[in-house]
């Protein structure tokens, strides 16, 4: 089943901006503000003023076309002027946005084979410039998504509508080749378009540079480099914003971005957040909340199992076991990150709690090479039958957390008898074709595995997934295992949670043996807000923590 790969924050990759027409940051005119027809009120001092929230983000936002590929930055923008279908809460329920009901197998709006969806509208949303949001939207929007031509940010389940067709002014119906149970969390990130500014459009770059949504917030005004300014929508469908101005603000340098935290400057810092090393000092801060707020992202090492080496199950667990991760994370985490041994956050009712804990034992490492044939030679590396021990590990360039971490498992595995080099690379490169075709020896990454909310792995694991071997999707490992391929299919087409539970819990359990990639930990975002300011939910179903920044108000 096709999905989209999800890229962390640490990736740095801004995905989509081609298709934008956007200009490097290099290349634009200081302060050239890109603004809708709406007036833009004055700035202020958020806490005295009661009327504004400035949210501070290390990565700048850039994709304002919420079908074309963007990250978790572009999330906290485009989830907050546009509105689904219906949302997903903090305890992962989902909450009517533009329809009445959600669907269901119980209220009959999906059939009993799961193959036929109704969706029943509100009727009273309205575009930012008053034109009523209509069944005709959410068509031109899925067939959008469904088009092959269109560089959709994800196909998964729009590819497996065969059939979709309006069937009264605010009903519409589809019918899909076969069940698929994740799409309820796939359209719960599908944000609706207006069909009357799109339909017919090749060239979308005048509607990205003003969106025009229904969400909660309109666009204000933006100055390139520097920050986005929202304002209140007062037509919204749902209950009003409460503040009147939502300024992001774009702050790359992690220091500075703390030093305006500490200062008063911006009332909450998200996204990339406050670094593990500034924690202790974070918490000592007056009139600040400090949060942990776990993310979707698993950071690992991903072998290409391509590569004639790592097709020995017997070397991908003897790594495993030669690294100190509990060491490693406190050493360069102070004990932040949530250690795990899953690809799934441990939020997920899907999670598996009882997989086998890591094991740090260099020597059994050691034995379990021996046995495998895996002798060292005169210069102590590792060989069997002519094939040296001996690859290559990537990842971004100038992250400093993720060079250390190299550096200390190189030690590790020395110690082995298994030499790793390490070569990085520049994002664009490191996430472009050498890593979607596979052409690493192994890679350290962080990478959202869901399918939205929903436990839905397959675009990264089936082994038809693999886009080095003419497969669609992200299975960059070239992992093939037939019993993940059977519980995969059998999990996504049933609606039964629990037995989709027992299919998922155990791909787990296989996934920890075959070790495809080494679990390091979950991400745990350390964000800080201001105490008076009131309304924050941590949310780990969503990318951005500015999912509900419209119930965000001063106490």
């Amino acid at each position: 089943m096709a999905g989209s790969f999800q890229l962390s924050r640490r990736q740095s990759l801004t995905l989509g901006a081609g298709f934008l027409g956007h200009l490097t940051r290099a290349a634009l005119a200081p302060r050239q503000a890109v603004a809708a027809d709406v007036p833009v009120a004055a700035g202020g001092d958020a806490s005295s003023s009661q009327k504004q929230v400035i949210v501070g983000l290390s990565q700048e936002p850039t994709v304002f076309h919420p079908l074309l590929p963007h990250i978790e930055v572009d999330d906290g923008v485009l989830m907050n002027l546009f509105s689904p279908l219906w949302r997903i809460n903090a305890k992962g329920a989902f909450i009517p946005d533009l329809v009445t009901v959600i669907p269901s197998l119980e209220n009959g709006d999906i059939s009993p084979d799961g193959r036929s969806w109704r969706i029943r509208l509100r009727g009273d949303a309205l575009w930012h410039d008053g034109q009523p949001v209509t069944a005709g939207d959410v068509l031109f929007t899925l067939q959008t998504l469904r088009d092959p031509a269109f560089p959709a940010y994800t196909r998964s389940g729009f590819d497996l509508i065969d059939h979709v067709e309006q069937t009264g002014p605010l009903e519409l119906s589809w019918h899909m080749r076969e069940p698929y149970a994740p799409f309820h969390a796939v359209l719960a990130s599908a944000m609706i378009v207006p069909s009357h500014l799109l339909k017919g459009k090749t060239d979308v770059s005048a509607f990205s540079r003003a969106p025009v949504g229904s969400g909660p917030f309109r666009w204000g005004e933006r100055i390139p480099s520097e920050e986005i300014r929202l304002k209140a929508n007062p037509h919204y469908h749902l209950p009003k914003a409460k503040i009147e101005d939502a300024i992001i603000r774009y702050i790359p340098d992690l220091t500075v971005m703390f030093t305006q935290f500490e200062t008063g400057e911006i009332d909450y810092l998200g996204m990339q957040g406050i670094l593990p090393d500034r924690y202790p000092q974070a918490r000592t801060l007056q009139n600040r909340t400090i949060i942990q707020a776990p993310q979707p992202f698993v950071e690992g090492l991903a072998f290409n199992m391509g590569r004639p080496c790592f097709q020995d199950l017997a070397v991908r667990q003897a790594i495993y076991e030669a690294i100190d991760k509990e060491t490693m994370l406190k050493t360069l985490f102070q004990g932040i990150e949530i250690p795990t041994e899953s690809f799934l956050p441990a939020e997920s009712p899907f999670f598996d709690p009882d997989l086998p804990p890591h094991r740090f034992d260099p020597d059994a490492a050691a034995e379990k090479l021996e046995r495998a044939g895996w002798r060292k030679n005169r210069d102590g590396v590792r060989s069997r039958n002519g094939l040296r021990l001996e690859f290559k590990n990537a990842t971004t360039s100038s992250n400093a957390l993720r060079t250390q971490a190299q550096e200390i498992i190189q030690q590790y595995l020395s110690d082995i008898g298994i030499i790793m080099r390490i070569e990085d690379r520049p994002a664009a490169v490191m996430w472009g074709r050498y890593w979607v075709h596979s052409e690493f020896d192994s890679a350290l990454v962080s990478v959202d595995y869901m399918t939205g909310s929903d436990p839905d792995a397959s675009s990264f694991f089936m082994s038809t997934a693999s886009p080095a071997k003419g497969g669609r999707g992200q299975n960059v490992f070239q992992y093939a295992n037939p019993e993940v391929d059977r519980l995969f299919q059998e999990g996504n087409r049933t609606f039964d949670r629990t037995a989709r539970i027992r299919c998922y819990r155990r791909i787990q359990q296989i996934l920890r043996n075959d070790l495809p990639m080494l679990p390091f930990y979950q991400i745990n975002n350390i964000e800080g807000i201001k105490d008076t300011l009131a309304g924050y939910e941590s949310n780990v179903n969503v990318r951005s923590n500015l999912w509900n920044l419209s119930e965000w108000h001063w106490t």
